[in-house]
């Protein structure tokens, strides 16, 4: 048994608290590096929107079909230009035979032709077959196979890396780009290029293709060579989309630096944003923290608010929301010492009356401090209603909803209540309000009608225990501006010099001559500022006066605002 204890024991000293394991992943939260997450999502969205834009940029889909139209349009007009030259140059009229293609004059009119301008030439008969090819060199017993080399590839590390970048980003972003694949047989068929075939029909024929040797398009235009319009074979011209890519290309690389000058600025940009977003909240958040687990009042909520934006209102915020609440705490601590004062001196009185009934043997003296007793349990009673009705206060404020609240027939229905008994001596009642509708309905106020009632009951009961015999009670109610104003007035001794705040403070008792102690609690005036001033009101009290400067009553004043 000894051994579970100690085991429990430590057990339970060793578990950390619930608020405890709870507060560490804040702490650790607080205190990670600059890279926070809202950093984090504000370089996400800036990068990612710069970033669609720059891919978007980088497409020049239709810039490159553009591209290549120029090109096969140039190639066009070339390759007409070589062919009528070919039908004027190439051709001879052969008794019996007619007008044909001579091989021989056609390859080499042909390979002095295109020469200067980077292009492939190949010479088609009317039969469709391969005469003439400006990469294969006719010699004495052999041919010679020419071809063009590529240009020279990046050489350093760095110029690697950017072209593997590079041809990566194109790669990903020529989703757009389709075309056929072009290969070349041994021997070459007419039947591989439909271009060709539809030049032998008479018709000029273009084609752009993609090499599966370099991944490099490839623009070959057909036209037929004439005499006469007799066809009497093909011309193919073919070019490789070199010149179109490294157009392309440089127009990417001018996006690319646009891009990373961009981006740099937005990395930049985006940081600073959230260094005047994250790390403030940051440091609210670490204080706010420090305010919870920490004891003492040191520690302070940073002020932001020279900021002038949401994150200066926000300290504000929670500064005045720091205040508050040790203002509440000290409000509670002093309700605590208030009560326990209260409660101490009835329970006093009711000790010390016990304690004598018991040694005193005269029944009437019995009876007289059994009457102290139960007077004194009544003020208790009193006063721990009162207690709880002023502590439950604030909860029910918060939960009540507001509503609009018709002060006229309140102040009626109060007035008919007290004056119903018609005890003998009681104050007279005086109540002015407006008689026209209008004005009455203008008497109206957003609140909880409940409360307001306990509001003004508090107060002419008030003024009821102040008034003398046959006294007069005046109720006023009426609009000023955007408030509803009500006025209690009594004919009483009024309330001393000095006193016209201390009247307000709870447990105040400074009560009629005559009446018997413990009959109010000192709470009603406390409770009734206190609803007032949930509805945003204000109550005020002052001596009336005569003509001479005499005190002839108290008048209350309660201001609310319209609903």
């Amino acid at each position: 048994m000894a051994l579970d204890i100690a085991t429990a024991t430590a057990d339970k000293e060793a578990a950390p608290t619930s608020s405890a394991v709870a507060a560490a992943p804040r702490e650790r939260r607080y205190r990670r590096g600059w890279l926070s997450p809202l950093t984090r999502r504000i370089l996400a969205v800036n990068v990612l929107a710069i970033a669609l834009l720059a891919f978007g940029l980088l497409y020049l889909g239709e810039y490159q079909q553009s591209l290549i139209a120029a090109e096969l349009g140039a190639l066009k007009t070339q390759d007409q230009i070589f062919a009528a030259a070919l039908g004027e140059g190439a051709v001879i009229d052969v008794v019996g035979l007619g007008r044909v293609l001579i091989p021989e004059l056609g390859r080499d009119m042909m390979r002095r032709l295109v020469e200067p301008t980077r292009t492939r030439a190949r010479l088609f008969d009317a039969h469709g077959r391969l005469v003439g090819d400006t990469r294969v060199m006719h010699g004495t017993g052999s041919t010679v196979q020419v071809t063009e080399l590529p240009p020279p590839g990046a050489a350093g590390l760095i110029d690697r890396v950017a072209t593997a970048i590079y041809d990566f980003v194109v790669g990903a972003v020529s989703w757009g780009d389709h075309y056929p694949p072009y290969r070349e047989h041994d021997p070459q068929r007419v039947s591989d290029y439909p271009e060709v075939q539809r030049a032998l029909d008479g018709e000029i024929g273009t084609a752009v293709r993609k090499d599966a040797e370099d991944d490099d398009l490839m623009l070959t235009v057909a036209v037929p060579v004439q005499r006469y319009r007799q066809v009497l074979g093909v011309l193919l011209l073919s070019k490789g989309s070199r010149e179109v890519e490294q157009a392309v290309r440089a127009v990417r690389i001018e996006i690319l630096k646009i891009f990373a000058l961009a981006l740099g600025v937005t990395v930049l940009l985006s940081i600073y944003l959230a260094g005047t977003i994250a790390q403030p909240v940051r440091r609210l958040a670490a204080a706010a923290e420090r305010v919870r687990s920490f004891r003492g009042r040191q520690m302070a909520i940073p002020d932001l608010t020279a900021r002038g934006d949401e994150i200066g209102d926000l300290s504000g915020a929670l500064r005045d929301m720091t205040s508050a609440l040790w203002e509440r705490m000290d409000a509670i601590e002093r309700f605590a010492a208030d009560v326990a004062h209260e409660i101490k001196n009835p329970l006093t009185s009711l000790r010390s009356a016990v304690e004598t009934a018991a040694r005193v043997g005269d029944p009437d003296k019995q009876r007289k401090l059994l009457t102290l007793v139960l007077e004194d349990v009544a003020r208790l009673d009193r006063l721990i209603s009162d207690i709880s009705d002023a502590s439950r206060l604030d909860a029910e404020l918060s939960r009540d909803e507001l509503g609009p609240v018709a002060i006229a027939p309140i102040l009626e229905t109060l007035v008919e209540v007290e004056q119903a008994p018609e005890a003998e001596g009681a104050p007279r009642f005086v109540l002015g309000l407006p008689e026209a509708q209008d004005a009455r309905a203008e008497l109206t106020v957003l609140g909880i009608e409940g409360r307001i009632v306990q509001v003004f009951r508090n107060l002419i009961a008030n003024a009821v225990s102040f008034s003398p015999p046959g006294g007069v009670i005046r109720i006023a109610a009426q609009r000023r501006g955007d408030r509803v104003e009500v006025t209690i007035a009594d004919d009483g001794p009024g309330i001393p010099e000095g006193k016209l705040h201390a009247i307000f403070e709870r447990f105040y008792s400074e009560r009629p001559v005559g009446e018997k102690f413990g009959t109010h609690s000192g709470l009603g005036l406390s409770i009734s500022r206190q609803i007032v001033e949930t509805h945003r009101g204000t109550i005020a009290a002052e001596n009336r006066r005569d003509n001479e400067g005499r005190v002839i009553g108290a008048c209350f004043t309660v201001r609310l605002p319209v609903g």
